[in-house]
């Protein structure tokens, strides 16, 4: 026996297991522990709540919703809601980063002075102050009957209303993927190894492509039209309320707004940083060989950045995609809030934290292996440190 625990092999597993074990232990008796007192306060534990019906509406949904949902599908709900207000809060905050960003690396003093301004302010201010900072603003604005109108959009103080097709939501949903791949197909076909074609004789195929993804999306317009009713849904005053179009309540486009500038500053750094890590001398070799600046710009310096910013981008895209829970400061339900209200009205509080924890995890996770693979892809090969 002395002989065995001599052996560093034999005493490092002995470590490992004595460390698994303590842990192990540990969860065991707070599982236990849990049970009991839950058990002397008549509470059940398990998870059947999922199954039983709600009995409380929310406010904001993507699918249809009734009081009479059962607990699971509302938190089906609240991830949908965490995702499309994260998507979008992403998409603002890159906007912003990216035109901050470098404005924050121009050779314009005036511009530089603006972009650091930016960023100094809003970058120090915490994140739950310009949410209830943008709340105050949106829910001071006027009422129905004396909103601001430009081109068929109302700004009221119940949200913002915008012009709706009259189509169907399936039809939307797969008009919106068509659009999207008009965007992300040009650029992937100009970037993939897979074609034999030379990159820069591929505009054709991405001509061809953005347009025939297009004309998907008008062919689905066209075909989930509404029968009888126009194209495009208008909002307009009818007594006290606005009816028609498409309403964005104030607590999505406070959230939206928050974290795209908050968010917006700390990716300008992010991308001032990618930008400065570019070597002059590549740039200055570019320029000796002909390259306008924009052909620099896009075929140098932008790659380039781009690769030294994605491991950072990825990070920061993650902190922001937790921030969507600042929603509940305003009332938004979003998957935070959906679990508080399942707490409150079940009292299931250990099933209902541990279903945010794996429902985040899920989420995170995720996108960050989605950034990996991204990093991966575009790595230089044979350029990075080993270990």
């Amino acid at each position: 026996m002395v002989s065995l625990l001599r052996n560093q092999k034999v005493r490092n597993t002995l470590l490992q297991v004595l460390y698994v074990g303590s842990i192990a232990a540990l969860v065991l008796a707070g599982i236990v522990i849990a049970r009991r007192n839950l058990a002397e306060q008549g509470i059940t534990s398990g998870f059947n709540f999922l199954f039983k019906s709600t009995g409380w509406d929310v406010n904001f949904s993507l699918l249809p919703a009734t009081a009479n949902d059962p607990y699971w599908w509302y938190f089906l709900i609240g991830i949908i809601n965490t995702l499309f207000l994260g998507s979008v809060g992403l998409m603002l905050a890159t906007i912003v980063g990216t035109i901050v960003g470098l404005a924050r690396t121009s050779s314009n003093d005036l511009a530089r002075l603006l972009g650091r301004t930016y960023v100094d302010i809003f970058r120090n201010i915490p994140l739950i102050l310009q949410v209830f900072f943008w709340y105050a603003i949106i829910t001071h604005l006027p009422t129905p009957r004396g909103a601001h109108e430009a081109w068929g959009f109302l700004l009221t103080s119940r949200g913002l209303y915008i012009p709706f097709p009259n189509v169907s939501n399936a039809a939307f949903a797969a008009a919106t993927l068509a659009v999207v791949a008009a965007i992300v197909l040009p650029t992937w076909l100009g970037r993939t190894s897979r074609l034999s074609q030379p990159i820069g004789q591929r505009r054709a195929i991405q001509f061809t492509a953005a347009a025939a993804a297009l004309v998907c999306a008008a062919i689905s317009l066209a075909v989930g039209r509404l029968p009888d009713l126009p194209l495009l849904d208008f909002p307009a005053l009818q007594g006290l309320n606005l009816r028609g179009g498409l309403r964005i309540p104030p607590e999505f486009a406070t959230l939206a707004i928050a974290i795209a500038i908050y968010g917006g500053s700390y990716i300008a750094e992010i991308v001032r940083g990618g930008f400065k890590s570019v070597g002059k001398g590549q740039v200055e070799a570019a320029l000796s060989l002909g390259l306008s600046p924009w052909r620099v710009f896009t075929l140098v310096r932008l790659p380039l950045a781009l690769r030294a910013m994605l491991p950072i981008l990825a990070n920061q895209y993650v902190w922001l995609m937790k921030a969507t829970t600042m929603g509940i400061a305003v009332g938004f339900t979003d998957f935070f809030m959906i679990v508080a209200l399942t707490i409150n009205h079940s009292g299931q509080t250990l099933e209902a934290i541990g279903i945010l924890m794996a429902g985040f995890l899920a989420i995170n996770l995720s996108l960050a292996a989605v950034f990996n693979r991204i990093n991966k892809a575009i790595a230089l090969k044979g350029n990075q440190l080993r270990g």
